[in-house]
This record gives C-alpha cells, structure tokens and sequence, in this order.
C-alpha cells in the first residue's frame, strides 16, 4: 500500500493534478415544456433583446442609450469588473517565478577587539612573519533573486480559476444592473407619459365642468335650479382640480427620476422631451421554451457561476493539503570594485528547493474543506431555488399581462359607449329634448373613461416591461439600430396611441 501512495505521489510530482471535483449543473431541475400562460404555446420566438424599440418611440431609445452610457450605478459595476480582472492577475501571477534584482555597495570593519577575528587583524605570527587581516572591506553586488512555487497539486491553478469565475460574475452583475435600470428608464418614461395624458384629459374636465358649473348658477339665479345642484357642480369641479395637482406631481416625480437614472440635475432635464403620445405595445408575447430561461436570465447565470467558482475554491482548499514545493535561486556578481563586476570569476549563485508539509495542523486543512464543500451544497440549493423563482416570475408576469389586456379591452368597449351617449347627449341637444347640462355630463363621464384608459394602458405597459424582466436577455441599447424591425412571429405586436 505505502509502495502505490508513492508511486502516485511521484506521478504527481513529475505531471501535476487538479483536485477540483467535477461539477455539473443539477439535473434533477423539472422543466416544462410551455409556459402555463404563454398564448402562443411556445409555437415561435421572438429576440427579446432592445424589446422596448417596439414603442416605436424614437425619445425612449435615445434615452435609454443615454442611460446606458451616463447611469452611476452602472459605470460603479464596471468598475467592479476591473478590481476583479485585477485580482485575477493577481492571483495567476503566483503560477509564474517572482523575479527581483538588486544591487548595492556594502563597506565593513572589523574590530580588533573582536573575539573571534580581533587576533587575525591584530597580526598572527607565521613562521617567523606577522599575518594580518585587513580590517576595512569595501565591495559591491548586482544579483537577482528567483522563487517560485510549484503548483503540482494545482491550488494556485484552482484560485485564478475560481478568480476567473467572479471576473464573469461581475459581469454578469452588471448585465443585470443594465436590465434593471433600463426597465426602471422605461417605467418612469411611460408613466411620465401617462402623467401627461392624464393632466390633458383633466384640463379638459376642468373646462366641462366649470361651464356645468356656470350653467348652474344662471339655472339657481333664474329659479330654475337648486342649491343642490349648485353644491354638487362646484364639488365636481373641486375633484377635478385636485386631480390636476396630483397628475402635475407625478409628471414632475417620474421626470425627476429620469433625471436621476442620467445622472443630472432635474434642471437639465426639465425641456428634454417634446411633446408625443402615451407608447403602448398590446398582443401576445411567444416566449419560446422554458429551457431558453436558463440561458437567459442573469440570476440564473449568477447562481451557476458562483457554484462553479465555490467549486474551484473548494479544490483549492483539498490541494492545500497536500506538501508545497518550492524553488528559488539567487545568482549575482560581487567584486570589491565596481569595474570588476562583470569579469571573470566575479560570479556567485545560490539555489535551493524545499518542500512544506502541514503533517499536524489540528484538524484546520480537512475544516476549510469541509467550509467549502457546505458552501458548494449552499449555492446549489440556492441555484434551485433561483430557478424556481424565475420560472414562478415569468408565470405571474405572464398571467398579470394577460389580464391586463382584457381588462383594456373591457373598458375600451365601455369607452365606445360612453363616447356613443356623448354623441347621442349633443343630437338630442340639438333637437331640444335635452338641456346642455346632461351633455356636460356625459362628457364628464366620457373624460372618466379616457382617464381610465389611460391607467389600462399603463398597466400593460407596466407588466409589459415586468415580462420581459422575466424573460432576462441582453438589454444593452445598439446605437443607430432599426426600429421598424417587426419580428415574424404567430402573433404580432401592435403598437396603438393612447387617445
């Protein structure tokens, strides 16, 4: 038995090893073959990369590349991205010889008092002759020093590995940095749009209902109304005044987050954006397979990445082990005078190899292995558990948007009515079989609807911009890219404007 371990350990030494476990990504994670709620039922995918082009809003792609280049949060994770490349290089460079140089001058004396050589300076007498060492010595040097540190059981190997590993994480983060704060751009621009629709619907209210208003009071001064219907027009105009503050608050908030997102001032931001419609994207989403998630989202990636680099950490600490090996070396010149340095005979080496075996170390190497492999079992589990998260995120999100465009229709079918008795109010107005009041009215009822429209819309827009969260993939804005591009898909997007 000793004979094999030792001719194992001379294989080792002379090949070198790796004693990182192999590592897989789990199987035994269950994958459907569609979603629950995908309407297309998987048939086709459509690139989900830059979705947010199909707005067809050319101020929210030029936004959104301006976030991308100028937003804090995402230059910090590239800055994360260069400490990790730093320490990568640093930890490979220990699979390389450390080479240092030097050079100096040195000048010593010995004492005659001293009790070792004080007698030789002093003068010893030889054969009838007084031999003296000289007592002053002066000289200089030039050499190098040369250390390394064999890898044979690949612990250094493991570590620039594992460093590899977090270079990706970071820029993994910072992938997911980038979707998340472009769906924060897109968020905040779409409801900064939807401010704006809102507050034209509630001015327009507001004119309604301060000539319903005057209409009254002529109505009470004549004798023909009540201070009933007097109260009740004047607080109708006072709740829609108040809904004119609220809308011009959001406007302003979401503006300023945008301003944020861009890293300014709101000041600088205050004219950026000409005046243009609410963007909405309705229809159907094919999302394509279930296993297409596993590549896409940055989570997803996140967690596998950290297992795989926990695993190479956790071969590293079974290398740690085993006996170190080391070789150094330490050539040089040295001369009493600096010209003769470099002639011959002026050379001196040293060298050496060693080796560094912890035998008794009082449990602590089979303890950091131990440390590890809990480790490895924790960020498998974790990868699981992200897994089934992503896949219940992208089933919520899906079903949200779904309901979402029923309820639109909804009530885009009630709007067409409401519009109807706006239209039938002014004929019957017209005719004389109505006051102008009950057209004011229906009007108001119809600003309601379209107010409510307007919410539908940005609650789509909203589980629109969630779903495609879900979905993950690369959000990076392409400058100068096309956006009349439409995906041949089963089913089409369709871009309409918010009335």
């Amino acid at each position: 038995m000793k004979k094999r371990n030792l001719s194992l350990l001379i294989g080792l030494l002379l090949t070198g090893c790796s004693m990182t476990p192999d590592y897989q990504v789990e199987d035994t994670i269950k994958l459907d073959t569609v979603y629950l709620h995908d309407a297309s039922q998987g048939e086709s995918q459509i690139e989900h990369d830059a979705w947010w082009q199909r707005f067809n809003d050319p101020q929210l792609n030029q936004l959104i590349e301006q976030v991308q280049q100028q937003n804090i949060t995402i230059q910090l994770a590239a800055q994360r991205i260069q400490s990790a490349k730093a320490y990568e290089t640093s930890v490979s460079s220990f699979k390389i010889p450390t080479v240092s140089v030097g050079a100096g001058g040195f000048s010593y004396g010995i004492s005659e008092k001293d009790p070792l050589l004080g007698a030789a300076v002093s003068g010893i007498n030889f054969g009838g002759q007084n031999l003296a060492l000289d007592n002053d010595y002066q000289g200089a040097v030039v050499g190098a020093n040369i250390s390394w540190e064999v890898d044979i059981f690949g612990k250094i190997d493991s570590l620039s590995n594992a460093a590899s590993i977090r270079i990706e994480q970071a820029e993994i983060i910072q992938q997911g940095m980038v979707t998340l704060i472009t769906a924060d751009v897109v968020h905040n621009y779409l409801q900064y749009r939807g401010a704006q629709a809102r507050l034209a619907i509630a001015k327009r209210n507001i004119d309604e209902q301060e000539q319903t208003l005057n209409m009254v009071k002529s109505l009470v001064k004549s004798g023909y109304g009540s201070d009933l219907d007097l109260a009740n027009a004047s607080a109708a105009l006072a709740t829609v005044k108040a809904t004119q503050t609220v809308f011009e608050t959001a406007e302003k908030v979401h503006l300023y987050r945008i301003s944020t997102l861009l890293g300014l001032h709101p000041s600088q931001v205050t004219n950026k954006f000409s005046q243009a419609p609410l963007p909405l994207v309705t229809g159907q989403i094919p999302v394509g397979l279930p296993s297409d998630l596993l590549k896409r989202r940055t989570d997803i990636a996140f967690a596998e990445r950290d297992m795989a680099a926990i695993n190479e950490e956790l071969g590293a600490s079974i290398a740690a082990q085993y006996p170190s090996f080391f070789i150094t070396a330490s050539p040089a010149t040295l001369a009493k005078n600096v010209d003769d340095l470099f002639s011959s005979g002026s050379a001196s080496w040293m060298g050496g190899i060693g080796v560094k075996w912890n035998l008794i170390d009082g449990g602590r190497g089979q303890a950091m292995v131990d440390l590890q492999e809990s480790r490895f079992k924790q960020a498998s589990l974790g990868y699981q558990q992200t897994v089934n998260d992503a896949f219940n995120e992208v089933e919520t999100t899906l079903m949200s948007y779904g309901n979402s465009l029923k309820f639109y229709q909804q009530l885009n079918t009630a709007a067409g009515q409401t519009q109807t008795a706006v239209s039938k109010a002014k004929s019957l107005y017209k005719a004389g079989l109505i006051d102008y009041i009950q057209v004011l009215d229906a009007q108001r009822q119809d600003n309601l609807m379209q107010d409510s429209l307007v919410v539908a819309q940005l609650n789509i827009a909203s589980n629109l911009i969630l779903v495609n969260k879900a979905l993950g993939g690369d959000w990076t804005a392409v400058s100068e890219q096309t956006t009349t591009e439409t995906a041949t898909t089963s089913t089409e997007m369709v871009t309409t404007p918010a009335e």
